[in-house]
Formats: structure tokens, sequence, C-alpha cells
């Protein structure tokens, strides 16, 4: 059954990855990939706010966390399309290019699952 979970929802994160990407591709004229930061900057307040959720409430089914933690976020977040994004950059001798898509992608990913942690659950009233 967590195959399927992981399954379905890593195509809905798939999906929509293309969806966003598409979306913010008219944004940029630069070679900066734009689309791929955007996607893993949602990823990451997405996984932080899950997380944050799961550590003060944990009242989530198991099914639920593995199929938007590991399936819809895993699928929808990418490092290998950074990683290749980075070095097409670089080869391109955008250097200046490179190094911001790399701290921007870091700092700001950092700071993304800072917010998601610090995002503040409304409690149910008794």
């Amino acid at each position: 059954m967590s195959f399927l979970i992981v399954g379905l929802s890593g195509m809905l994160g798939a999906v929509s990855r293309y969806l966003v990407g598409a979306w913010t591709a008219g944004w940029w004229e630069l070679s900066f990939p734009l689309g791929t930061l955007v996607v893993n900057f949602i990823g990451c307040i997405g996984l932080g706010a899950l997380n944050q959720y799961l550590l003060t409430r944990n009242q989530l089914p198991a099914w639920f966390t593995l199929g938007v933690g590991t399936g819809f976020i895993g699928s929808f977040t990418t490092f290998s399309t950074f990683s290749v994004e980075t070095l097409t950059l670089w080869h391109q001798h955008q250097y200046v290019l490179a190094i911001c898509y790399v701290l921007a992608s870091l700092w700001g990913g950092l700071l993304m699952v800072w917010l998601g942690f610090h995002i503040k659950w409304k409690t149910k009233k008794s």
C-alpha cells in the first residue's frame, strides 16, 4: 500500500513541478533557473511546515505524511536539476549566476524550512 501512496502522490508532485516551472518560465529572461529555485523554495517551506506540525501535533495518519513528504514533496523538489543547472551555468562561463544560484538555493532553502518550522498552527479549543 505504501508504494501506491508514494507513487500516486509522487505523480502529483512531478506534474505540479512541471506546471510551476512552466508558469515561472516567462518571468525571467536571463539563463538563471528561476523555476527550479521557486519549486525548491515551495518544497522547503512545505516540508518544514509538515515536520513542525508532526513534531507539535503528530495527528496525521502515517499514510498521509508518507504521501506528502516522500511522494509529493520528494518528487516536486529537485536536487539533481539544481546541480545540472548550476554546472550548465558554470560551463557557459556564467560564474556569477552559478554562484548566486548556489547561494540563493542554499540560504533560501534553509530560510524557507525555518519559516515552515515557525508557522503557528491553530489549536482546537475545548
